[in-house]
C-alpha cells in the first residue's frame, strides 16, 4: 500500500525515482525499494518524503486522517508495526527457502560424488587417438578435478549456512 502511493504520488508530481532520491538524499534504488515493497522507509524518511511530494504521511500510509496530532502518530506508527510484521514474515520465509535450497544443494553434492566414486574415472581406459574421444575425455576429467577440489569448500560453506538459517526457537 505505501509503496504504490509513494509512486501514484511521484509519477503525479512528475519526479522521477532518481530526482526524489535526491530530494530525500538516498540513492535511487532505495526509492525503487520502497515502490517496489521490497522495504520500507522508516519514521524521520516517511516526514522528509511527505515533504518532498507535499502530502500527508496519512496520505503515504493511504488513509485521511483528520484528527489530532497524537492519534496520527499511533495511525503511523500502527501501519508501522503491520509493515514490520509483513517485512519479518518475508524474511522468514525467505530464510527457510534458502535453508531449503542449501539441503538440497548438500544432496546433490553428495550425489553427484557417489557416481564419480562408481564409475572410478572409466575415461582413463579410452582410446585417446580419437579425437571426439579425446575432448570428451578431457572434458570428463576436467569436470572431475574441478569438482573434487572445490565441492569441499562449497559444501563445507552449505552445511554452515544450513546451520545458520535453521529455525530458531
Amino acid at each position: 500500500m505505501i509503496n504504490e502511493n509513494i509512486k501514484a504520488t511521484r509519477k503525479s508530481r512528475g519526479l522521477s525515482q532518481q530526482e526524489l532520491a535526491v530530494k530525500l538524499n538516498v540513492v535511487r534504488q532505495t526509492v525503487s525499494k520502497w515502490e517496489r515493497g521490497l522495504s520500507v522507509p522508516d519514521s524521520d524518511m516517511l516526514i522528509a518524503i511527505s515533504e518532498a511530494l507535499e502530502i500527508p504521511v496519512s496520505t503515504l500510509l493511504g488513509e485521511n486522517v483528520m484528527e489530532s496530532e497524537v492519534d496520527d502518530l499511533k495511525a503511523i506508527s500502527a501501519k508501522l508495526e503491520v509493515i514490520n510484521l509483513q517485512l519479518a514474515q518475508r524474511k522468514i520465509t525467505s530464510r527457510k527457502i534458502l535453508h531449503w535450497l542449501l539441503i538440497s544443494l548438500c544432496a546433490v553434492i553428495i550425489a553427484v560424488f557417489a557416481i564419480l566414486l562408481e564409475l572410478e574415472s572409466p575415461y582413463l581406459g579410452w582410446d585417446y587417438s580419437v579425437p571426439e574421444t579425446a575432448i570428451l575425455g578431457v572434458a570428463f576429467h576436467s569436470f572431475e578435478w574441478l569438482f573434487v577440489r572445490a565441492v569441499p569448500i562449497i559444501l563445507i560453506g552449505a552445511i554452515v549456512g544450513i546451520f545458520l538459517t535453521r529455525k530458531k526457537e
